[in-house]
């Protein structure tokens, strides 16, 4: 008899019949792949090209019930299960090498209640997909800055963006969800219904179950924001960044102004003298009156003499994809972040050494500036703990060869040992990757017993453990009164 070999949870060699695929394969409405499907080795490809992994099965879901019916073969099985939204991770947790892949891929609708401002989404849908919706009625919600990310990952870890300081997280957005639990049961979720689970989800990642469907608060943004980059020379750096960092310290919630230190792309408002050469970048965005934020942007302009300069009002959502091109899928991609309260001139120096000795011309290191209402939310309010985060740091080493991996990953290494005694010690779990299971701990700092609680309540077999594992407890939490 036929059979089909995969690994279990912990990672055995096991064999399943072909008859209990196959009828398995009947209950998922976008069918199931195996290696030996022409569909399969693009259905397992995700944004991270390091990630290159081969399941044993990848189940196209459309639905709830196919969800239900995936989840429910791969706990009787005792089965390695990935969930795939967008597949934009650094970690590449949505492939299972050998396991079950959950592919969400496929369900994409989004819902826009205008009058209530809400949004149904699908969790296969893309930050594209949800901006296009919701600007269609001059709405949005905070989310991250490249459109091809997924909704449901970016949501689960946090997420953070151009609208954060003004509207808070994504998480701080969210009103409800509908997910599958290890149980195979479909749960809808909000404050008033299932509580601790829907505490949990709001920045736990992907530890509790299939998130099959995201409601979300909507707020009038745009259509058009005053946004753009101001390009700055590498030679003052020093005197730019310490200059932005003190200018940020005051700035309105609805100004966000970031910090890239990278090689200039060729873009067309820059002189062709400059481009490949390191550059300091403050990508800008203010969301609310194109001609106060034009105002209250000015300053920026004058920290020294730019190199130049992109400033106006911009579609919202064009703007959400200008950093798309420096993005697409098919690189090589291995991050290191920090998040800092503050940040000193003896760490801004080091930002500014490690942009001296990049060791690629796609390699960067941004600095996002937090704060405003996202530091305004309690840190035991959702799972998200990192409130205090003023700045995250994201070394972002990008490459296409990988001969030069060892030597890409090191730097980055470098870079996030150097600066560790200026920051926090937690850290985002969307950016953490593959070989940071350590830190996970510290980065939900005093709500990690009570994660570990609703995992044992929801998951206690730990099947949903490709993420930024949270093991379930050892005993029920008792909640100090």
């Amino acid at each position: 008899m036929q059979s089909l070999t995969y690994l279990t949870l912990d990672k055995d060699v096991r064999q399943v019949r072909q008859s209990d695929v196959d009828t398995f394969s009947a209950q998922i409405s976008g069918g199931v792949l195996d290696a030996t499907d022409d569909a399969y080795n693009e259905a397992r490809k995700v944004w991270n090209a390091t990630v290159d992994r081969r399941p044993a099965l990848i189940a196209r879901c459309l639905n709830d019930s196919d969800v239900q019916s995936a989840v429910r073969f791969a706990a009787a099985h005792q089965m390695l299960v990935s969930v795939r939204g967008g597949g934009h991770h650094i970690a590449g947790n949505a492939v299972a090498e050998g396991g079950l892949m959950i592919d969400l891929s496929g369900m994409r609708a989004i819902s826009v209640d205008a009058a209530k401002r809400t949004a149904r989404v699908d969790p296969g849908a893309l930050l594209a997909d949800f901006d296009r919706e919701a600007q269609a009625h001059g709405l949005a919600t905070p989310l991250g800055i490249n459109s091809t990310t997924g909704v449901a990952g970016l949501t689960l870890g946090g997420g953070f963006g151009w609208l954060t300081r003004r509207y808070g997280m994504t998480i701080d957005n969210l009103l409800g969800a509908t997910i599958v639990t290890a149980d195979g049961v479909v749960r809808k979720v909000s404050a008033d219904s299932e509580p601790d689970l829907f505490w949990a989800l709001r920045g736990g990642g992907g530890n509790f179950g299939v998130v099959t469907a995201f409601e979300f608060r909507l707020h009038p943004v745009g259509p058009e924001v005053y946004s753009g980059l101001v390009v700055y020379p590498f030679a003052q750096a020093r005197q730019v960044l310490r200059a932005w960092r003190d200018f940020n310290a005051s700035a309105p919630d609805e100004l966000s102004v970031w910090a890239v230190l990278r090689k200039a792309p060729p873009l067309p408002f820059l002189p062709e003298s400059v481009h490949g050469t390191e550059v300091v970048v403050l990508p800008l965005v203010y969301c609310g009156d194109v001609e106060t934020g034009r105002r209250v942007v000015a300053p920026v302009l004058q920290f020294v003499d730019p190199i130049a300069s992109a400033l106006g009002p911009n579609p919202y959502a064009g703007f959400q994809q200008a950093f798309d091109p420096l993005l697409t899928p098919g690189g090589r991609n291995y991050w290191k972040s920090n998040n800092f309260n503050a940040l000193s001139d003896a760490a801004l120096d080091l930002v500014i050494d490690a942009a001296a000795h990049l060791p690629g011309p796609e390699c960067e290191i941004f600095l996002a500036q937090l704060g405003g209402a996202m530091a305004r939310v309690h840190p035991t309010a959702t799972a998200f703990v990192g409130r205090d985060a003023h700045y995250i740091m994201n070394v972002h080493g990008r490459w296409s060869d990988a001969r030069d991996d060892e030597r890409v990953r090191t730097w980055a290494r470098q870079v996030f040992e150097s600066a560790a005694p200026y920051a926090t010690g937690s850290g985002y779990v969307n950016f953490l990757t593959e070989d940071e299971a350590e830190r996970v701990t510290a980065s939900y700092g005093a709500n990690y017993a009570r994660l570990q609680a609703v995992k044992l309540r929801y998951d206690p077999s730990n099947l949903f453990r490709m993420n930024l594992n949270i093991e379930p407890a050892a005993k029920p939490y008792a909640r100090s009164s």
